[in-house]
């Protein structure tokens, strides 16, 4: 890539973790953030805050949040971030799962009727709530593996395990559930084990887009948003172009190409960079360069808030809904996802989803759209750098 100055380079760093930048418009440079002299200087300049002045307000709009609330939400989501796996290892067999409660602010932990009582002392002690249930998280995991196994029809749009409702639940598509193979797959799966059916109102979907100008990377004629950076490149959906796929920037120049990808059954990639551009540990926003700094991967509870942003749509906040959830597509399913209630539109596929200071995953796909609402999946960050063997890019 040509590089003329510092303003130039340094547009061409962003955009490596900046891929949600408006259409249209190009991303700030380093040179247009007050007492900033390059985006590592800037972004640091932010350490101390619990999150960045965007995501911040961006949870205010989505969950009528004070700014002095939605912080207090942030640090009470870090504390169950923290607790779950040690809470899950405490209860052992008896572990029936967890969420983040939104009124308590607590961890919730269910165990089945055979945890001891030094048990469940110890999980209160520790601060999580405590329910006793009937399931495993075993057992419903298990019942989430032979649904995996069945052929689903595209009435069926997706399943995981629900902890709170203790059950697995699968999604059909509102006008579907009469349909003779939805009824046959619903047989099947109350068979396969603790099943319960809900209706949405539409099927899953990818949220890649045709060509449109001034968006941060294209392959061929698809547009989509870069989620991560890694050491050597970005991760972002697999469905967004194959391997060996050259993938361009915002101004048409040259990234690199398509390490690895995988979809339908996963959806996640890596881009190499090379030709001037470059990676930093920053999720970037609108108009500034010290965004969001990664500082992790910590995997959040169910429960708790998380934010987007993509190419097409900007910041949007929700809950997550629910993990290992196998999404049906019409390209084939996708297994271990994560179910949110942020919305999302076409050319917001492989965009970043956070939570505070941690990665959490790349857009995949959903239905709906961010002025009627609806529900977006993504594929955890941390099966995605296990399987390249990439190193996330932190601060």
């Amino acid at each position: 890539m040509r590089r003329i100055g510092l303003t130039h380079a340094c547009v061409a760093a962003l955009l490596m973790i900046g891929s949600w930048t408006a259409a249209g418009a190009p991303p700030a440079s380093a040179s247009d953030t007050p007492g900033s002299g390059s985006p590592t200087a800037s972004a640091a300049s932010t350490r101390s805050a619990p999150a960045s002045a965007a995501l911040l307000q961006a949870m205010q709009r989505d969950f009528g949040l004070s700014p002095a609330e939605a912080e207090e939400r942030l640090a009470a989501e870090q504390r169950a971030t923290a607790l779950e796996p040690k809470a899950r290892k405490a209860a052992g067999p008896a572990y029936g799962g967890a969420w983040f409660d939104e009124k308590s602010e607590k961890l919730t932990v269910a165990v089945t009727p055979d945890a001891d009582a030094a048990t469940v002392r110890s999980l209160r002690s520790s601060g999580a709530a405590v329910r006793t249930v009937e399931h495993s998280a075993r057992r419903l995991d298990a019942t989430v593996s032979r649904l995996d196994r069945l052929d689903a029809p595209s009435g069926v749009s997706s399943w995981s395990v629900d902890p709170a409702a203790n059950t697995v639940v699968v999604n059909v598509v509102k006008g579907e559930p009469a349909d003779n193979d939805v009824r046959r797959f619903l047989s099947e799966a109350r068979e396969a084990g603790p099943v319960t059916v809900r209706t949405v109102r539409a099927a899953a979907e990818t949220f890649a887009a045709g060509t449109v100008g001034g968006d941060p990377y294209y392959t061929g004629n698809v547009r989509c948003s870069i989620g991560f950076s890694v050491h050597g490149g970005f991760v972002t959906a697999g469905h967004c172009g194959g391997v060996g796929g050259q993938v361009r920037g915002w101004d048409g120049s040259y990234i690199g190409n398509f390490q690895g990808s995988s979809f339908p059954g996963n959806d996640y990639a890596w881009v190499n960079v090379g030709s001037g551009w470059w990676t930093v540990p920053v999720v970037l926003g609108w108009g500034t360069v010290s965004d969001q700094l990664v500082r992790g991967s910590n995997e959040a509870p169910v429960g708790a808030s998380i934010c987007r942003s993509g190419s097409t749509t900007r910041w949007h906040c929700g809950r997550l809904l629910a993990k290992n959830e196998t999404v049906n597509y019409s390209q084939g399913a996708v297994h271990q996802m994560t179910k949110t209630s942020v919305c999302a539109e076409g050319g917001d596929s492989g965009g970043s989803f956070i939570s505070g200071d941690q990665a959490q995953g790349v857009t995949s796909g959903g239905w709906g759209n961010c002025s009627s609402g609806g529900e977006t999946w993504f594929q955890p960050i941390n099966e995605i750098l296990g399987r390249y063997g990439l190193t996330l890019h932190t601060a």
